[in-house]
């Protein structure tokens, strides 16, 4: 009996001490999975080539985002631009991206997987030759090798178009399919006769061309309107001014360009990036001027597109 007696207290306290154990790593547990903090948001910026317009201004928006948005872990991919971003944003590789307006579909009706944060800049394509060279108009491009611009890019789909309406489509170019910092290695070898690029003032890969070697950029005011006949209203004429490059001021063809988003993402968050791309313009423009040119006025203009609720929200609460 005594035996019995006295080992009864020692299995209460084991019991007692086995059970404080569980419920102490079950709180300790619980409290860690409260403690941790939550995952930030990846919000993939699709840009272009490291040389151009968008790729500068991705970097300086990630930057921003990344700053000022603690939850949001923001950065930038390197595309063949505008064709592929517009792809990369509605099959969810890219929360964010650059296009040219003439890339985007011309029928939204229904539910858009895609929509528009703002209307940023212009773009003005760029037919670029050698300074002392046969190519003085469009014309000169029959039958010389000509780079159009990188499969996937919005510079190919304009230049294309362009190419067409001149009656110069077919093998009537020998076109090669270059981004633009081939374009540029492609002219100065001479494996390319000219190249076209499309683009916000300045290119920094072209003004860099133009620094180094006698470069001419082909006027290019006559086409602007057998697009808009041809292809609809977004193409206007713009001049590249002597001050731009350093070279011969020309009137070329401009083309609307919007930062775009998925249509799905919340309308809070998107509403968060527009304050920023609105606020921070200044601090956008040092990245590169083209960005400077935006204003909560003529950001809401993206037709075809419609505007995220949540950027839409920020331009109502605004009142542009």
């Amino acid at each position: 009996m005594s035996r019995t007696s006295s080992s009864r207290p020692g299995r209460h306290r084991a019991g007692t001490a086995a059970l404080l154990t569980v419920l102490l790593t079950a709180t300790l547990s619980t409290a860690g999975c409260q403690d941790a903090p939550p995952e930030p948001t990846s919000i993939r910026i699709a840009t272009g080539s490291p040389t151009a317009v968008y790729y500068a201004f991705g970097q300086s928006l990630a930057a921003i985002l990344n700053r000022e948005l603690p939850d949001v872990q923001a950065s930038v991919v390197i595309t063949a631009a505008s064709a592929e971003n517009v792809q990369l944003v509605e099959s969810g590789g890219a929360e964010l991206g650059f296009t040219q307006a003439d890339v985007l579909p011309t029928n939204t009706a229904g539910s858009p997987s895609v929509e528009a944060v703002a209307r940023v800049y212009d773009d003005q394509l760029h037919l670029v030759t050698t300074g002392g060279g046969p190519v003085r108009t469009v014309a000169d491009l029959r039958g010389r090798r000509v780079s159009v611009g990188a499969a996937g890019s919005g510079t190919e789909i304009t230049a294309t178009r362009l190419l067409e309406v001149a009656n110069l489509g077919g093998d009537e170019v020998r076109r090669e399919r270059l981004g633009l910092d081939d374009s540029v290695t492609a002219l100065r070898s001479g494996r390319i006769d000219a190249f076209f690029f499309s683009g916000g003032l300045p290119v920094r890969g072209i003004e860099e061309l133009a620094w180094r070697s006698a470069t001419r950029i082909v006027d290019l005011s006559e086409w602007t309107e057998p697009l808009r006949s041809r292809y609809g209203q977004v193409y206007v004429s713009r001049d590249i001014p002597r001050s731009v490059y350093g070279v011969d001021a020309v009137t070329t063809v401009a083309d609307p360009n919007y930062l775009i988003v998925r249509a799905n993402l919340p309308e809070r968050l998107v509403r968060e990036v527009t304050r920023l791309l609105m606020e921070r313009r200044a601090e956008l423009a040092a990245a590169h001027p083209a960005a400077g040119r935006m204003s909560p006025r003529s950001a809401i203009v993206t037709a075809p597109l419609t505007l995220h609720p949540g950027a839409a929200a920020w331009y109502r609460a605004a009142k542009p």
